[in-house]
């Protein structure tokens, strides 16, 4: 295959000229102007559809609460590569490299949720049902089911039950929502019967539903949580050039675990009242006058 050969692909996403930028058919200078935001954007991206406002709701609601998550491995891992003063992408990579099996927005539990649901539609039997199956097959094999439980929030991930209660009250509910929660309804059921603690939903299991739900492959919305993750790690690491040193290890140290949490402590703004949309902008300005954003400015 020639060289002229290899540079020939094509592309359903997006091309350029010299006047503007496309992305699947949309002039993205176009969308700005009229309004359309960076969460719509992700649908024109991964979709090809603009959202209803309900959608556009939903997608911004989850990419916000998932922004962050403290000293996860993933920021972690975004301070302990930037400590070595590499160029910043490198950080922000290490952190996305991070997400797998146990942390991170993995695509496994909605490849879940298409397989049973999709059982349930050829064998004809209801998703309750097939739910009580996918939960029994999984403990009985001595699996963990995706979706249940977080091992630091051990009395419940304090994002995922709102994110399910924002699902519904955006009327988006349908057949994720539905089966995720008889998941969750028969995980309970089955360790209460084995005399065992309570476990609780956790952000995969009610963020990856709702994006299920939106539409979005198990694929894409892991991209989606490494886009939204992968900006809060990049502040971790700019918070670390900023305010830190870099790799200055001494023999007067003693030897530590780079992951133990408590070697990180926290020293940003102390915890403040969320303003409601009415009182925005006049708290935005008050921010602004008093300055005292500025000290932790990246």
């Amino acid at each position: 295959m020639g060289r002229e050969a290899l540079l020939q692909r094509k592309t359903a996403i997006s091309y350029k000229t010299e006047e503007k930028t496309v992305v699947r058919g949309y002039d993205l200078n176009e969308l700005a102007e009229a309004g359309y935001s960076f969460i719509d954007a992700m649908f024109v991206l991964y979709q090809n559809r603009l959202p209803a406002e309900n959608e556009e709701k939903m997608l911004n609601y989850e990419m916000g609460e998932f922004m962050e998550h403290s000293m996860s491995p993933s920021a972690a891992s975004a301070n302990a590569v930037i400590s070595g003063r590499p160029y910043l992408p490198a950080a922000v990579a290490a952190s996305v490299m991070t997400f797998g099996g146990a942390h991170g927005p993995g695509a496994a539990h909605g490849y879940m949720l298409n397989k049973y649901i999709e059982q349930a539609r050829v064998e004809g039997i209801t998703l309750d049902e097939m739910a009580k199956r996918l939960v029994d097959e999984h403990l009985d094999a001595g699996m963990a089911v995706m979706g249940m439980g977080q091992p630091q929030h051990t009395d419940g991930d304090p994002r995922a039950e709102p994110t399910h209660l924002k699902h519904e009250e955006l009327g988006l509910s349908g057949v994720y929502l539905e089966f995720q929660r008889s998941i969750e309804k028969h995980f309970h059921a089955r360790r209460k019967k084995e005399g065992r603690k309570y476990v609780a939903v956790n952000m995969i299991g009610a963020g990856n539903t709702a994006l299920a739900e939106l539409g979005f492959s198990p694929n894409a919305a892991w991209c989606i949580g490494c886009v939204c993750r992968g900006m809060s790690c990049a502040a971790h690491a700019l918070f670390n050039m900023r305010k830190g040193r870099a790799w200055a290890a001494s023999k007067g140290e003693a030897m530590v675990q780079m992951l133990d949490l408590t070697m990180i402590k926290y020293v940003g703004p102390a915890d403040r009242e969320v303003p409601s949309q009415e009182e925005r902008q006049e708290y935005a300005k008050k921010q602004k006058a008093e300055g005292e954003y500025k000290q932790w400015v990246l």
